[in-house]
């Protein structure tokens, strides 16, 4: 069975506690990413999405200058290398995720998106699953 370590980017760029909205914001314009791991030291603190600065940050008027503390998630959903590909599309459509931060214990040494998923050869149809599941939600928000 496909491991997720064999469908992981272990090249993650982060940003910091230290970071603000909008450098978090130009990172992502540079990087063509929706989402950002924020780390303290290399242990995972949180996540930043595109859609989290534009509803926590611009939406409740919050200057660029602030801190990303204040608006990324805290409460994450994550994985290890060791966990099986078919358990981690489960859990991505179980609570409406795009991306699973993959971690060794609080530190963070990769990341697994949908498109990880979607261009692979999957035996297993779970993770297709989890990717219409997923679009379909996403597509009922925006309406």
């Amino acid at each position: 069975m496909e491991k997720i370590r064999d469908i992981m980017t272990d090249e993650v760029e982060c940003c910091t506690l230290l970071d603000n909205m909008y450098e978090v914001a130009l990172k992502m314009k540079e990087l063509n990413v929706g989402a950002i791991p924020i780390v303290d030291q290399e242990k995972l603190v949180g996540m930043i999405t595109d859609r989290d600065i534009a509803v926590r940050g611009v939406a409740e008027k919050n200057p660029g200058s602030t801190k990303v503390e204040k608006i990324m998630s805290d409460t994450l959903i994550t994985v290890t290398s060791d966990t099986s590909v078919k358990e981690a599309a489960k859990l991505m459509a179980e609570h409406q995720i795009r991306r699973l931060p993959v971690v060794e214990g609080d530190k963070l040494i990769g990341i697994v998106s949908l498109g990880d998923f979607a261009i692979r050869e999957m035996s297993d149809e779970q993770a297709g699953q989890a990717l219409s599941d997923i679009s379909e939600h996403t597509n009922q928000i925006q309406h």
